[in-house]
């Protein structure tokens, strides 16, 4: 072999090598978490200890990229890095890269994250949109139940990208604990890996910012509430995985939190960690205990916010007085929610979960005359409700909107700050249209 052809291959295996051995280092990602005006988190995890960063820059500005702190990862967080994007200007859309140990990692679709603009005191709100969906089952069969998998068409998270949603709102079950998991730390970070790594999901998990809140499934068992003993170790393992603004209320623990984007105020609560059980009748009834409550009273009343979404992870206007529905469980909480949103004359109200395992539109009107509106979307990839409909009854429902197939929601938010509107399309596994829906205030 020629000596300059040797030193060719010499090149080329030193510029792609490091790339295809860092690679093989990455288990699932990378994925944008919140983004604010000067900052964004950026998330990925590795199959082993490793050194993960990531280099952003400008969009097609090109010049020097900038580096942000180097994480490293450890077995307690499930090899989960959570890195600060803190070098960017609002209203930007910034190219980044996944570094493992030094080494660049390639992926087959786009990495781009964009910051908030600033529009305040300068021009209108943006136009934005928000995907939103619940219940993602990840098939392993061998610790499934026996018979018909409970999760498929994993294609609906294409569709979803194909929407091109400027952020996500995961409204719970977002992975399934089995019996072998919810009891341990290296059970619950194995369901929480192995839900993350679905291929078919990596796409959209860098193609927006993803914000979450949980329900029983990947919080615990079925049904689970505020006596279960690892409800600390799940937290942690939601920490790990999701990248939130925060997590918890000033001096209390949980996962509540709160966001704005786009001039409306986004409520994302916790139903599980303060939750009472279902069947002790002498324990005080509450399903987002007294602080929280108090909090997102407050909260409503003190929003400017022409439309204020409330994230949880069940119904709440709805009428039906079965399973795990604010009504049939804690009515007293959910009517002191309704009584304060009338009594404080507070306009906009959207309650947007999960959970039923079908989908509907949900509105009632006060005695004040302010809509309040319900939209729940459900399942993403998990068993469907094929009988919803008839099964089911609402007063509030509106009618048209029950479905009761694998689905997700786009949320649009338009036109001027004092003229906002908001309005709910619901599309299938292909991103076909089932309806839509403009919530006026």
């Amino acid at each position: 072999m020629c000596k300059h052809c040797f030193t060719a291959i010499m090149l080329v295996f030193l510029a792609f090598g490091p790339v295809r051995a860092q690679k093989k280092h990455l288990q699932s990602g990378p994925m944008v978490g919140y983004a604010d005006l000067r900052e964004v988190a950026l998330w990925a995890q590795t199959n082993r200890p490793a050194k993960v960063h990531f280099t952003y820059r400008e969009a097609g500005k090109g010049g020097k990229k900038i580096k942000t702190a180097v994480v490293k990862t450890d077995a307690r967080t499930g090899y989960t890095a959570r890195c600060i994007a803190d070098g960017v200007e609002p209203g930007r859309t910034y190219e980044y890269t996944l570094h493992i140990n030094g080494g660049k990692v390639k992926r087959p679709y786009p990495l781009q994250f964009r910051t908030q603009p600033l529009w305040q005191y300068r021009t209108d709100p943006p136009e934005f949109s928000v995907a939103a969906g619940s219940c993602m089952y990840d098939t392993e069969e061998k610790y499934d139940r026996p018979g018909k998998p409970y999760g498929s068409e994993y294609f609906i998270f294409d569709a979803i990208v194909s929407k091109k949603p400027d952020l996500m709102i995961w409204l719970g079950d977002n992975y399934y604990y089995r019996e072998p998991d919810w009891a341990t730390r290296t059970g619950m970070l194995h369901r929480a890996t192995h839900a993350r790594s679905l291929p078919e999901l990596q796409p959209l998990l860098a193609a927006c910012s993803h914000y979450a809140v949980w329900d029983d499934h990947d919080y615990g068992p079925n049904d689970s509430d505020g006596a279960w003993p690892h409800k600390e170790t799940a937290q942690e393992v939601f920490e790990s995985f999701w990248a939130n603004p925060t997590s918890g209320l000033p001096g209390q623990p949980g996962i509540t939190t709160f966001f704005q984007y786009g001039g409306i105020d986004f409520f994302l609560l916790d139903n599980r960690y303060f939750r009472t059980p279902n069947n002790c009748e002498s324990c005080p009834r509450t399903l987002l205990g007294a602080e929280q409550l108090a909090w997102l009273k407050a909260g409503l009343s003190a929003s400017y916010a022409p439309y204020k979404v409330v994230a949880l992870g069940g119904q709440v206007l709805t009428t039906n007085d079965a399973h795990e529905t604010y009504l049939h469980l804690f009515p007293a909480e959910r009517d002191a929610i309704l009584a304060h949103i009338e009594r404080e004359n507070i306009k906009g109200v959207v309650f947007l979960n999960g959970d039923r395992h079908f989908s509907e539109l949900s509105e009632m009107t006060n005695a004040k005359g302010n809509k309040v509106w319900d939209v729940t979307c459900s399942s993403l990839t998990a068993g469907s409700f094929t009988d919803a409909a008839t099964k089911t009854q609402n007063t509030h429902r509106v009618d048209g909107t029950v479905i009761e197939k694998h689905n997700f929601a786009l949320l649009t938010f338009s036109g001027p700050q004092k003229e906002r509107m908001l309005t709910v399309r619901m599309y299938d596994n292909t991103g076909g249209l089932i309806w839509e829906k403009q919530l006026a205030r």
